[in-house]
């Protein structure tokens, strides 16, 4: 049983990782920056279109009220 304790403590003591460890930090910011730039790029998209939006308000409103956060109730 020794042996195998003796292997398996061996198998586990060293794994090399494929570059250094800060690289994987590097590669999570620069991915969260390209999403938040694809996030960004579709900021105020439905003002646009005003004709469509005037459509959403209008149906989407049921109570007539302008401030659509719910402060107000």
């Amino acid at each position: 049983m020794s042996v195998v304790t003796s292997l398996l403590a061996e198998a586990e003591a060293h794994v090399e990782l494929p570059f250094p460890a800060i690289v994987f930090g590097l590669i999570a910011m620069v991915i969260f920056a390209a999403l938040a730039a694809v996030m960004w790029s579709y900021r105020d998209v439905a003002n646009r279109h005003p004709r469509k939006s005037a459509a959403y308000a209008a149906t989407h409103d049921p109570h007539g009220h302008a401030d659509r956060t719910g402060a107000d109730h």
